[in-house]
Formats: C-alpha cells, sequence, structure tokens
C-alpha cells in the first residue's frame, strides 16, 4: 500500500475525493489517502508542496501555474474542475462600501501573496484598466480571518468562492457587493515532481480513482446535494445551482491553449514579468 498525501481546500469541490476515499475507492487500488485541509488555500498549498509536506494538491489554476513558473517543483498531472470559479467580492455588512466599482483603491484582504483572492483581485482591476498597489493588500491566512479583518474595517474587500460564502452572506456577516469569474478552468491537480519520479502509475491509478468519481458524482444530483447541503452548510437551492453549474474532468486532458491564456492574464496584471521563461507545466507521462 503506498501513502499518498494530499491536501485541498475544506470546500464541497473536493467532495468526489473525499466519498471515494470513505468508500474505499484508494485502498482497492493499492493507495492510502493521508488528506490535509488548507484553508489558506492555493498559497498555503504550494509552499507545502515546495517544503514536501505533501504529494498532490489540488489548487486554482492560475495559482500553480504561476508558482511552478516561479520554481515549485511540480507538475500539473491533470485538470480537476472545468468550469470557472465564480469568486464572490466581499465587504462587511457595516462598511459603507455598497457597490462593486467603489473598490478598487481600498484595502485588499488575501489569504497569502500569490493566492487567488490575491491574483483575482489583480486580474479584475486590470480588466478595469487600473493597476493596484501592494500596499493594499493585507494578508489574513483564511476565511475566518477575512471575517473578522473585515469587521474590524481593517479591510474593505475580500474575494472569494461565492458559494463558500453564501452562509455568511444570508446571516448578515458579509455583503456580496459583486462577482467575478475566472476565465479559465477552476481547478488543477498537481503533483510533485518526487512523488511522479518514485510512483508514477501509483498517480496513474490515483487519476482515474478521482476521475472515475467525479463521472459518477456528476449523475448523482439526487444523492449528492443534500450531502453537499449538509456537510457544508448550505442551503438545497445553494447546493443545487452549485452542483449544475459546476463539471469535474474525467480524464487527465490539459488545455495548452489554456495555459497560454492564464500566462497571457498574469503577465497582463504584471503578476508575472514579461520575459519569465515557461519551464515545463504539464506531467508528461
Amino acid at each position: 500500500m503506498i501513502k499518498i498525501r494530499i491536501g485541498g481546500v475544506p470546500e464541497h469541490f473536493n467532495l468526489p475525493i473525499h466519498l471515494a476515499n470513505e468508500n474505499g475507492d484508494f485502498k482497492k487500488a493499492g493507495i492510502e489517502i493521508e488528506w490535509t485541509d488548507f484553508g489558506g488555500g492555493t498559497g498555503e498549498m504550494t509552499k507545502s508542496l515546495r517544503n514536501n509536506e505533501v504529494d498532490v494538491c489540488i489548487l486554482l489554476t492560475e495559482g500553480i501555474i504561476l508558482d511552478i513558473i516561479n520554481g515549485n517543483p511540480s507538475k500539473i498531472i491533470s485538470e480537476y474542475v472545468i468550469t470557472p470559479l465564480c469568486w464572490g467580492i466581499h465587504t462587511s455588512i457595516n462598511n459603507p462600501i455598497n457597490e462593486y466599482s467603489q473598490i478598487y483603491n481600498k484595502q485588499y484582504a488575501i489569504s497569502r501573496n500569490g493566492s487567488g483572492s490575491h491574483l483575482m483581485a489583480q486580474i479584475d482591476a486590470n480588466g478595469q484598466g487600473l493597476d493596484l498597489k501592494e500596499s493594499q493588500f493585507k494578508i489574513i491566512k483564511n476565511l475566518d480571518g477575512a471575517l473578522s479583518s473585515l469587521e474590524k474595517l481593517d479591510t474593505d474587500v475580500f474575494y472569494w468562492e461565492k458559494f463558500t460564502t453564501k452562509p455568511y452572506v444570508d446571516n448578515g456577516l458579509l455583503k456580496r457587493i459583486g462577482e467575478f469569474p475566472t476565465p479559465w478552468p477552476s481547478f488543477m491537480v498537481a503533483a510533485s515532481d518526487k512523488i511522479l519520479a518514485e510512483h508514477p502509475i501509483i498517480i496513474d491509478k490515483f487519476l482515474d480513482v478521482i476521475q472515475e468519481r467525479c463521472k459518477n458524482f456528476m449523475l448523482s444530483d439526487k444523492d449528492v446535494i443534500p450531502q453537499v447541503s449538509e456537510r457544508y452548510k448550505l442551503k438545497i437551492q445553494d447546493a443545487e445551482n452549485w452542483f449544475h453549474r459546476t463539471e469535474w474532468a474525467i480524464n487527465g486532458w490539459v488545455s495548452d491553449k489554456m495555459l497560454q491564456s492564464v500566462i497571457f492574464n498574469l503577465k497582463l496584471a504584471n503578476i508575472l514579468d514579461q520575459d519569465k521563461k515557461t519551464p515545463e507545466l504539464i506531467w508528461k507521462r
């Protein structure tokens, strides 16, 4: 039995993997799963991949591409969620900001540098012809940190997946004043070069298990929607809306055009140097 240390955000997107583990699908393939929740998001996961604390992570597309280019010894091994991520743009219920257009000179809460909450804010502003200053960002580590920072008015704006934050909007802790969909697939599966060199056949089996479970997950709406609602504290209607706008990958194909588009946007937003060379991003079997 080979152990694979895998991490992801504690959100509904990763339920297919948890169900596969609970059902014993990985064990049947000779794999033991050690799961870690990363409340700090993609920035926290890329750091753990670099430090050999995990073998595989489910990360935001733009975040893992940027970090591999910046030297992370890992590769993208598959797409995971192939639909765009819809970022909610949030502020405190007590903040006088009420419109999306008012945010660009304000203070932004981000989980960490290089995280999705950081990159999406910059890419969004760039699309408006604006540049955000580094002094506008404050690291708050995770969603709990953002809630505290926004409530104290230390920060004004926070980008996070809109269904994850929906319970806080419903409870009156946050205002959602806008939405920003990513122009590419939401999540990738990435693995360290070390695990790919040591256990390539096991990684292929690992992906087969995930993709088969994702395929079944998408065909089981009557069963999984109540599970999503109960496990992640979402109203049934919200779980239903999320499920029917989300699609998971059922094979390991990764679009080269998508990678080019992400890199183009990262450079356009001055997140990536124009002359930065792009290393191999995808695992070649």
